[in-house]
């Protein structure tokens, strides 16, 4: 036994030491150090230590109270622009950096630029290529996808973009945040089966409850009729 599963061992060796090389590793580093930055500034402003300790974190940072959300919001889009305009000349050289080039799950460093991006309409082409393809979950295609036909005032498919607006409040002034809602789905009443065959582990009521809505059936005429 012990013979067999060395010489299966040394069989299998030139086949993993070829799946290895195809693998661009200076190529995948930098791809995970841009995925880091992308989330360094987005994981400060979505922590719950951040909504319970403003101030501390304020110190922390160097900046005022006042200023913090508008501090962390700027450094956020400073380090996205600066990775889009590393990504575009990555894509240029290689194309989309995917699970063959990359390995996973550094295959999905580009998308997170791209979908934190104003380069959605640009890149969609390429991002759909490369999920037929298999070199990127098919998912994550269909959540682009419903980010772009939100931007584009039109209906998603998948349930994956939630949509948050402000009111004037004509007694003080003021803008204010109302209720996020799921933005209206194409033909919501099948939207489950098309996300469990797109990959998706859950529901569009359960995705919705992650985000900390409830879900709730709306059309774009129900939107248009939102107090602006």
């Amino acid at each position: 036994m012990k013979y067999f599963l060395t010489a299966l061992l040394l069989a299998l060796l030139p086949h993993l030491a070829a799946a290895q090389a195809t693998i661009n590793q200076q190529l995948k580093h930098e791809l995970d150090s841009i995925a880091e930055t992308d989330r360094q500034w987005r994981r400060i402003l979505f922590a719950p230590r951040y909504r319970r300790q403003p101030d501390s974190l304020a110190t922390a940072l160097g900046v005022t109270r006042e200023s913090l959300n508008s501090y962390l919001v700027r450094r956020m889009q400073q380090t996205d622009s600066v990775n889009l305009l590393r990504l575009r000349a990555i894509i240029k050289q290689y194309g989309y950096p995917g699970k063959t080039l990359v390995g996973e799950p550094t295959n999905e460093a580009a998308w997170y630029v791209i979908q934190h991006s104003d380069a959605i309409d640009q890149y969609l082409p390429l991002i759909k290529k490369a999920a037929g393809e298999g070199e990127l979950p098919f998912y994550l295609y269909a959540q682009m996808l419903d980010r772009q036909l939100m931007r584009d005032g039109k209906a998603q498919l998948y349930g994956t973009q939630a949509f948050g607006y402000n009111v004037l409040n004509p007694k003080t002034g003021r803008r204010e945040a109302q209720p996020p809602f799921v933005w209206p789905i194409k033909d919501a009443a099948k939207v489950n089966e098309r996300r469990k065959k797109a990959g998706f582990p859950t529901t569009v009521e359960q995705n919705a409850a992650n985000l900390g809505i409830q879900y709730q059936v709306l059309t774009l005429k129900d939107v248009a009729k939102m107090p602006k």
